[in-house]
């Protein structure tokens, strides 16, 4: 008699760092399942960024939460840079923005699809997402459930094993390759079923259960995101302009030319690597912090820039301070300006 040995199924989970993505993929692989990782790489994730540069966030662990949970959950983790297929999801959405700029709903859409076409390419059965019905107001609502189902080209084969039980049965429910009575039927925007499902399971060290993983979301970063685009006429963006509008202090006071004063030494020495990509000043007779200009500024531009500059450094009540600046080919001037005075800057100049 011939033994036919079932093959083992394959799914393939969105790993954002995040609890609910990591107990997604852990419940699937407690039903024998091999899951592996994918994680979509957009330049506005949140983690690994401005906490690594800051003196101030020291104590905070380094880590690449994604990395992290598929180190704790023992899978592979394919990281896959989509920075450029993104830019159409950022400045077209088809959905519309959140409270900010995020394109939550478009977003889920672009990365279910992407998963959809990786399975389609790498020999996997079907997809995992950590999605919860009503955790999130734009794209984890149950009319929207379906949406991206359908629209990223996943349809069934889109399995979200923390809420499963409250939509219909999926391809790998119905195949038997998944129990659905061992899924689960979580909903709303308490985390506390979460946190009782990672004691259940061991997990005693997991990212902020309620963080967000993506700039788009924050309201600051948002405004910068849009000051850009207003100022250069035009929504396109690289990845330099979208590490850049995560540090220092944005202030722009002339709509041609804007400063990013460094708020500390760690975001002033990330700075440092953009000395050929835009001119820079900082005080060379007090202590002061490092600043780029982003524009155009003419000669009483920088005479202004250099005033703003000072009143940030130690020398802001001396009647004059020595600002250096230096050109993107390196060339270096020194001018004395006296500090701009005045409690606060101008609210239409702060970004």
């Amino acid at each position: 008699m011939i033994r036919v040995v079932e093959e083992q199924k394959k799914a393939i989970a969105l790993i954002s760092g995040g609890l609910d993505s990591m107990l997604a993929a852990k419940t699937v692989m407690e039903q024998g399942i091999h899951v592996e990782g994918i994680n979509f790489f957009t330049g506005f994730c949140v983690e690994g960024h401005t906490h690594a540069i800051r003196e101030r966030d020291k104590a905070k662990p380094k880590r690449n939460n994604s990395l992290w949970v598929a180190e704790q959950l023992g899978i592979k983790l394919h990281i896959v840079d989509v920075i450029e297929e993104y830019k159409n999801v950022l400045i077209n959405p088809k959905h519309g923005y959140g409270a900010n700029m995020n394109p939550c709903l478009d977003c889920k859409i672009f990365m279910v699809g992407k998963a959809r076409q990786w399975i389609a390419e790498n020999g996997f059965d079907f997809i995992i997402t950590g999605e919860v019905i009503g955790q999130r107001p734009m794209s984890q609502r149950k009319a929207t459930m379906p949406i991206v189902a359908k629209e990223s080209g996943a349809d069934d084969l889109l399995l979200r094993p923390l809420c499963a039980k409250n939509l219909p049965p999926t391809l790998p429910e119905r195949e038997g390759w998944v129990d659905r009575e061992k899924l689960h039927d979580i909903t709303g925007r308490s985390r506390k079923p979460q946190m009782a499902m990672a004691k259940d399971f061991g997990i005693a060290d997991y990212a902020q259960p309620a963080g967000g993983c993506c700039f788009l979301t924050d309201k600051n970063y948002s405004a910068k995101l849009v000051d850009l685009w207003q100022a250069r006429d035009s929504k396109d963006y690289e990845l330099d302009d979208v590490m850049l509008l995560k540090v220092g202090r944005h202030i722009r006071p002339r709509p041609h030319f804007k400063l990013i004063v460094a708020r500390e030494e760690g975001e002033g020495r990330f700075m440092q690597g953009y000395k050929r990509d835009f001119i820079s000043m900082i005080c060379t007779s007090h202590t002061g912090p490092f600043v780029l200009l982003d524009g155009e500024p003419s000669a009483e531009d920088l005479y202004l820039a250099a005033s703003i500059t000072a009143r940030y450094g130690q020398g802001r009540n001396a009647e004059q301070v020595d600002m250096a600046i230096t050109q993107k080919d390196g060339s270096e001037r020194t001018i004395q300006v006296k500090p701009l005075a005045g409690e606060k800057l101008p609210e239409e100049w702060v970004i």
